[in-house]
């Protein structure tokens, strides 16, 4: 079993900046994708931002130039460092991750969310 472990949530004011980040830990054979995403009250879950093992990046248009997405493999970490925050910015922020784990005598791939962290952008 794997665990993604998310920290770096609060509430902060427009403007200022957060930095988001999850831990992998448990039967990791590797990882491929990491990535954010982001879910506000009453609306479809999004992706934020995504980054591959090699260190390339994609972002939603809304966050493009303002959050940076960032990963140390070695620590199985994924983190979002996010500035210029606006209050649309508020949601529920989930950390995802495409995780190769040993199945028998060969490998699967398999797919795993964080529990969860608030971001809050008051006005």
């Amino acid at each position: 079993q794997v665990q993604l472990v998310e920290s770096g949530g609060g509430l902060v004011q427009a403007g200022g900046s957060l930095r988001l980040s999850c831990a992998a830990s448990g039967s990791v054979f590797s990882i491929n994708a990491m990535g954010w995403y982001r879910q506000a009250p009453g609306k479809q879950r999004e992706l934020v931002a995504a980054i591959t093992s090699g260190g390339s990046a994609n972002y939603a248009d809304s966050v493009k130039g303002r959050f940076t997405v960032s990963r140390d493999n070695a620590k199985n970490t994924v983190y979002l460092q996010m500035n210029s925050l606006k209050p649309e910015d508020t949601a529920v922020y989930y950390c995802n991750a495409d995780v190769v784990q040993v199945e028998g005598w060969g490998l699967g791939e398999h797919d795993y969310w964080g529990q969860g962290t608030q971001v809050t952008v008051s006005s």
